[in-house]
């Protein structure tokens, strides 16, 4: 091995994560990653014996049993930077397989509320990763576990689509610089989010395998609700396809091997 090869870094198990508080020996090598501290606490009401192991700022963790595997469900925010803290916090603290279930717009026309997309890539405008690994570096998840995603959400009623989303770094557009949605959309992707780059680079360079399984919530532009003015997530319609990413990623982070 060249004495430059790069090896991810590993915390020791009497240590505590320093932004997420997790403590180390605490953490359990399957985690269920979200944005929102509440929905993570209901993601942790999934688990059996399920317990808080900490609390910091945005970052909300539990851990608890699913289908005979011990999880960890934690919170990491809004936006890839802050974000990526946590991931990254996972990663040294001895995470194996990570999954993301959060929300996301779609921006094709068939993509709607209510809808479920599995990610097989990321659009890497999140204003973080250009910072960590050269931009020709693709954001892509693992395939053993987007494969299992798409599997299992398709289990469900809810209609799935499988492909890449744009991870962006503002959610409000720019009233100077406009929208860029419209071109990616017209290249292909399917949806727009805030953070799922960051976890597959970040899961990348750790040697992590990571996945995303996200609920539609909107379509600006099929609504023609760009500056979202009109955005409102907290529908029944948008709760339970919620509902059902965080269901689906607990089954396959318990069925991962």
């Amino acid at each position: 091995m060249s004495k430059n090869e790069y090896v991810p870094l590993r915390q020791g198990q009497d240590e505590t994560l320093a932004l997420t508080k997790i403590p180390v020996a605490e953490l359990a090598d399957r985690v269920l990653v979200v944005g929102d501290p509440d929905r993570a606490a209901k993601a942790a009401g999934l688990l059996t014996n399920a317990k808080p192991i900490a609390k910091n700022r945005e970052y909300h963790s539990y851990v608890g049993e699913y289908g005979g595997k011990l999880i960890t469900v934690a919170s990491h925010g809004v936006g890839a930077a802050g974000a990526a803290c946590c991931f990254e916090e996972l990663c040294r603290g001895g995470a194996k397989y990570i999954i993301r279930a959060g929300t996301a717009g779609g921006v094709q026309r068939d993509v709607v509320d209510g809808d479920l997309l599995v990610v097989t890539g990321a659009v890497r405008c999140d204003g973080y990763t250009e910072l960590v690994v050269p931009m020709n570096y693709p954001a892509v998840p693992d395939l053993q576990v987007t494969s299992s995603l798409v599997h299992t959400a398709e289990e469900s009623d809810l209609n799935t689509h499988s492909g890449v989303v744009i991870t962006s770094a503002n959610f409000y557009p720019s009233p100077i610089l406009g929208n860029d949605q419209p071109k990616w959309r017209d290249a292909g992707a399917i949806g727009v989010e805030m953070e799922v780059a960051a976890l597959f680079i970040t899961a990348s360079i750790h040697r992590v395998k990571s996945g995303a399984i996200l609920a539609i919530d909107g379509n600006p532009l099929k609504d023609e609700d760009e500056d979202m003015t009109s955005y409102e997530p907290d529908r029944e319609i948008v709760t339970k396809a919620i509902d059902a990413t965080l269901e689906t990623s607990l089954k396959v982070l318990a069925s991962l091997e």
